[in-house]
């Protein structure tokens, strides 16, 4: 039976345990249309209560892609020119997770942060080696 596609996923990391979640969303502009596609991974420290979750944030640009419909995968996100992801991957979570943290985010914070996703693009892509790495940046 194939999971449920909302349904919070769990990562162990470094002994500390966090629920993870990957959405899709739009803005609307003045006449109704959807503009704007951003891509979310929201990783939530365990157990509830014990910090802030980490917002990373893959917002459609110039250069880049974000899942939107064919031909891409729900998950896709990347560089046209370069590194990419895919969110759906427990192994490319992590290494966002990772990277932001060695970046200085800190799970244990009671609050809410959020991060640009191309920023820790890169480095997470590189760490996971293999297909998703690029030697070409934007």
């Amino acid at each position: 039976m194939p999971r449920h596609a909302k349904k919070p996923r769990r990562l162990s990391a470094d002994g500390r345990v966090y629920m993870w979640t990957m959405r899709h969303s739009h803005r609307r502009d003045d006449d109704g249309r959807s503009v704007d596609c951003r891509q979310v991974l929201t990783l939530t420290p365990q157990p509830a209560g014990t910090g802030g979750p980490l917002r990373i944030v893959f917002a459609d640009g110039p250069g880049r892609y974000v899942p939107g419909g064919a031909p891409l995968g729900s998950g896709d996100v990347g560089f046209t020119r370069g590194a990419g992801l895919n969110l759906h991957e427990p192994g490319a979570v992590r290494a966002l997770l990772d990277v932001a943290l060695t970046r200085g985010w800190q799970p244990g914070e009671r609050r809410a942060a959020e991060v640009d996703g191309w920023s820790l693009l890169e480095a997470a892509a590189a760490a996971r080696g293999g297909a998703d790495a690029a030697s070409e940046g934007p």
